[in-house]
């Protein structure tokens, strides 16, 4: 091969060495994205308030974390309140009175492994290595019209997800998995969108979810997020059955001194 000839040859493998990218290369860009790990790792309590809406129906919802992986969560429909709460540790509780369980009873061991997850707020891919995940970047994909960096992971149990971040903002814009309902797996997508900045952070205020991009049944539309907010342990201890529709209002308990 002549040298010119192998000049060409050689430039024409630029572009592709040069767009390459590793898990770790793109990870650190969705973190800048967002505002920063410092600014992650500097949230020790959230809450977060808004409007949730299954099909037809539509609700308040209030989700409170604080560190480590505390939750208590409240969201009413149709008169009705569902509480989860996890105390950060061991245990969870949860009630449904959709389907007739108006207590929060001790949840099982699925329940109490979706709810840990969830009160992750910093995310199962920060400091993914320590909590036992592993990562891949699988390569390019599309969200709508969007290129879309596709990255899976896999949990410390074997779960996978994948997650699909906008190639040029690296923020969020598709997640998908799999949730167990009654014994069956179930598969689930959810969209995310209407980033907004709250303390130097961006959060996604609109989170659409549901078995797949046509059938986006629960809508998630975000009104308020507060960071660092005083959050007692209380909150995150077994809570009291809640108000339904015809049950006399409980007495006000007195303020603490």
């Amino acid at each position: 091969m002549r040298p010119k000839t192998l000049c060409i040859a050689l430039l024409s493998l630029l572009p592709a060495a040069a767009a390459a990218q590793t898990p770790n290369e793109v990870i650190a860009k969705v973190f800048a994205a967002r505002g920063g790990l410092a600014k992650i790792r500097a949230i020790n309590s959230e809450r977060v308030s808004g409007k949730i809406s299954f099909g037809e129906v539509t609700g308040p919802f209030v989700v409170e974390l604080k560190r480590p992986l505390k939750m208590h969560m409240e969201l009413t429909i149709q008169n009705q309140t569902m509480v989860r709460v996890h105390d950060g540790k061991s245990q969870g509780w949860a009630n449904n009175p959709f389907a007739g369980k108006m207590n929060p009873d001790a949840m099982t061991e699925e329940e109490l492994k979706n709810i840990t997850e969830e009160s992750d707020f910093d995310g199962p891919l920060v400091d993914y290595k320590s909590k036992g995940n592993q990562v891949e970047l699988v390569g390019k994909d599309k969200v709508n019209d969007k290129d879309a960096w596709r990255v899976r992971l896999t949990t410390k149990n074997g779960d996978v997800r994948f997650y699909l971040f906008d190639a040029n903002s690296f923020l969020l814009l598709k997640w998908e998995g799999k949730r167990k309902y009654e014994g069956q797996e179930l598969p689930v997508e959810s969209y995310f969108s209407d980033y907004r900045e709250v303390g130097g952070l961006k959060f996604a205020f609109a989170i659409d979810s549901g078995s797949s991009a046509k059938d986006l049944t629960q809508k998630i539309r975000i009104e308020k997020i507060e960071l660092n907010p005083e959050l007692n342990d209380a909150e995150f201890a077994k809570p009291p059955t809640p108000p339904q529709p015809g049950a006399p209002a409980a007495t006000p308990a007195a303020p603490p001194a």
